[in-house]
């Protein structure tokens, strides 16, 4: 007879993350986070990140490759942009997934539920049909998502016929301010549809998890938790940088770019505090080699000490003999460690693509930033940082859609130099102070991750989930 002091059994979570730097990590944190509350967690990698997913040291949660019909890093660009691209990576991981899930249902500790990047809504339908229930995972901004939904319903007419939109619980938007192909339909149509189609059986879900902050977005995320079951759970960063209440949750554990660690932070520890410029465009974001120059050329007028991530792909697009010349005042890496980059003392600003994690990650962390946005949700992020949040400037580009060396030099110089440049910082200190007040104990972000196990755990004693 079992002992009634017995733990209870606790439930079995599987983790699907899309097979993007950008996805992974946050799904990786939040994995960390469950895990931290008590379920058994489990990572689902798909065999295009296989060889950088086992890399991942964490003795808090498993890891299972599956396949995607893929041994290659998956890019978005123009030649995966096809509708049969998605569609046979739909087929390929849905047939992964089930074969998983059949077998470990035999396990010890079989899963009961699938949280899956809602890139793949289809997920929902395949864990309910096979006695598991699921929730999408939106790896960005509740802004964002509220935009891909009205165009999903057709609320936001596309394409625009007004200069400017007003949608619920937004602040007004221009054209150059909504995601990138929702202002010019043409392009990556395929991605695009994928995109709307995150919303496709939203009324469904019993949980949705957003990877934003309530305290930033609170008008937008009110409209959508009263149609919606939303949850907060950002930022999803690793805790030593936030709350320091999980051991050894010092970084993400997975980069599909090799950093060099000990080069830029021995090289920042030499600066000044707040006298550097760090520059990074991510991982996907590609400039045209004149923007580049004019960048280099903006960056050598400021005058400023500078830390710049130029992957190995975009390093050819530099003018020649730019490193040598400037050796003096900045540093060119191919990839760093960000976050120890932007919690360094030395770091005055960020120059950034508006990526959602990067935007996040310099919340976090307390550091204005220099917009710079490339594609899809960067656009409405810059106008957020900008609008809202009121921690950075925007580069305007000129009339060949370029960001000009004047303007590069005009906007570090007012965030390193200029009085306005010290009211962002006062504000990014207060959205830092949220943050890490959103995920440690009792926080909005901690409080919505306790109920959602606590929920689980109550159904993992049922016989049913039903």
């Amino acid at each position: 007879m079992e002992s009634q002091t017995q733990a209870k059994p606790q439930p079995h979570i599987l983790v699907l993350p899309c097979p993007l730097q950008g996805h992974i990590n946050p799904m990786l944190q939040f994995s960390k986070r469950l895990a931290s509350k008590g379920p058994r967690v489990t990572l689902v990698a798909t065999s295009s990140i296989s060889k950088s997913v086992k890399a991942i040291a964490s003795h808090t949660i498993n890891i299972e490759i599956i396949s995607d019909g893929s041994t290659e890093s998956i890019t978005l660009d123009t030649s995966t942009d096809s509708d049969a691209f998605f569609e046979n990576f739909k087929v390929t991981v849905s047939q992964s997934l089930i074969k998983l899930i059949e077998t470990q249902k035999r396990s010890r500790h079989p899963p009961k539920f699938v949280v899956y990047d809602s890139g793949m809504p289809w997920a929902l339908n395949l864990a309910r049909e096979l006695g598991l229930d699921g929730a999408p995972f939106f790896t960005q901004s509740g802004a964002v998502n509220a935009i891909y939904y009205h165009g999903y319903k057709g609320t936001l007419k596309l394409p625009l016929e007004e200069p400017t939109v007003s949608l619920p619980s937004l602040p007004l938007l221009g054209a150059n301010d909504l995601p990138s192909f929702m202002a010019d339909t043409g392009t990556y149509r395929a991605l695009f549809r994928t995109l709307l189609n995150q919303l496709s059986n939203i009324d469904e879900a019993n949980w949705i998890f957003c990877n934003t902050v309530y305290e930033l977005e609170d008008e937008v995320l009110n409209w959508m938790t009263s149609q919606w079951p939303v949850k907060t759970i950002g930022p999803t960063i690793p805790s030593i940088y936030l709350d320091k209440r999980l051991e050894d949750d010092k970084e993400y554990g997975l980069s599909l770019f090799k950093p060099e660690v000990d080069a830029c932070l021995k090289w920042l520890d030499t600066m000044e505090a707040g006298s550097v410029i760090y520059i990074s465009f991510g991982s996907l974001a590609s400039l045209e080699a004149d923007q580049m120059e004019e960048l280099t050329l903006g960056l050598k007028n400021s005058n400023c000490h500078f830390l710049w991530v130029v992957r190995d792909s975009e390093h050819k697009k530099l003018p020649a003999n730019f490193v040598q010349e400037t050796t003096e005042k900045g540093l060119v890496v191919s990839w760093c460690n960000q976050l120890e980059v932007l919690a360094h003392k030395a770091i005055g600003c960020f120059m950034t693509h508006c990526g959602w994690n990067s935007t996040l990650e310099a919340l976090s962390l307390g550091v204005p930033m220099v917009a710079m946005p490339q594609w899809t949700d960067q656009r409405t992020n810059a106008k957020f940082i900008v609008d809202v949040w009121k921690v950075g400037v925007r580069i305007k580009l000129d009339e060949k859609g370029l960001a000009n060396k004047e303007e590069i030099e005009l906007c570090i110089r007012e965030i390193m130099e200029g009085e306005s440049g010290k009211e962002m910082k006062t504000n990014s200190v207060k959205w830092k102070k949220l943050a890490i007040e959103a995920v440690d104990e009792g926080g909005s972000s901690d409080k919505n991750i306790e109920g959602f196990v606590e929920k689980l755990q109550i159904l993992a004693n049922m016989t049913k989930i039903y």
